[in-house]
């Protein structure tokens, strides 16, 4: 059973993780103030905390879910079966692991890879919001549902919603599938890369040359 995020539910509105005054915040500043964090029952369980990695003046950023059992253990997203993929995926669009960054919606691992429950993504979307205010990309790429529905509020499924251009916040994003449904359904990777031409013409970058 999917947990929607209800398009009704209101942004967080406080003040973000690592932002004085004002001012754009680093993402020092935000893992710093995530710390040992303890705000939701997903500590109980977790080995490390993902926080993220890349480049930290990307303009391509790539959100996903949550951590899997090897993003737990090293601490690091996207690094167990769907983690290659996405590395196979980004390198077919003309860019490196370095030159993008790599976040979850949820920083802490699921018990069992369970999908992420409502209270667990409010208490993380804080830090996913100022990471991204850190960033400023040119475009995002949601990896699945709960990384499309959480940042645009919105309940439509991902079967359709993939392959549009979205905005959240003035920023470019593509909602696309989640690396781990494509290995479980390898007949809708065309369906991804379509989406994927899509970021890289934005970019400036032919469709094709990479694939």
């Amino acid at each position: 059973m999917l947990v929607d995020v209800p398009r009704t539910t209101p942004r967080y509105n406080g003040a973000l993780p690592g932002v004085v005054e004002g001012e754009r915040p680093t993402l020092d500043q935000i893992r710093r103030e995530l710390g040992d964090c303890r705000r939701c029952k997903l500590c109980t369980g977790r080995k490390n905390i993902v926080f993220g990695s890349g480049n930290p003046r990307a303009e391509l950023v790539f959100v996903g879910e949550g951590p899997g059992e090897n993003e737990d253990i090293q601490g690091v997203p996207f690094v167990g079966p769907a983690g290659d993929l996405l590395t196979k995926m980004i390198a077919a669009m003309g860019f490196s692991r370095n030159d993008v960054y790599i976040c979850n919606v949820v920083k802490c691992r699921p018990p069992g890879n369970r999908n992420p429950e409502p209270d667990e993504i409010a208490a993380c979307e804080p830090f996913l919001r100022a990471q991204l205010l850190a960033l400023q990309p040119r475009a995002i790429v949601a990896l699945g549902k709960f990384a499309a529905q959480t940042l645009l509020r919105d309940t439509t499924p991902i079967t359709k919603m993939r392959g549009t251009w979205r905005e959240y916040e003035g920023v470019q994003l593509m909602p696309t599938f989640h690396p781990a449904y494509l290995l479980r359904n390898n007949a809708e990777k065309r369906k991804a890369w379509e989406d994927l031409q899509q970021v890289m013409k934005l970019f400036g970058k032919q469709p094709g040359s990479s694939a």
